[in-house]
């Protein structure tokens, strides 16, 4: 007696469900705005980080300068 064949089917991500949700309920504008702000968001964190280390480069070489 052989077993059944077993079907692999991929279980979404949570990121694909949410996607998911989320033209269930939105117009395909309000789904655009809401990714462009999300990516704003991330820009002003990638800014924030660089500014920190580009100060914290520049206070090691004035504190280094003979």
């Amino acid at each position: 007696m052989q077993a059944a064949p077993v079907r692999a089917t991929a279980i979404p991500s949570f990121t694909t469900a949410l996607r998911a949700v989320e033209s269930l309920l939105m117009s395909g504008g309000q789904r655009t705005a809401r990714r462009n702000a999300w990516t704003s968001v991330l820009e002003d964190r990638r800014r924030a980080k660089d500014r920190v280390e580009t100060q914290r480069v520049l206070d090691e070489n004035v504190l280094h300068r003979p």
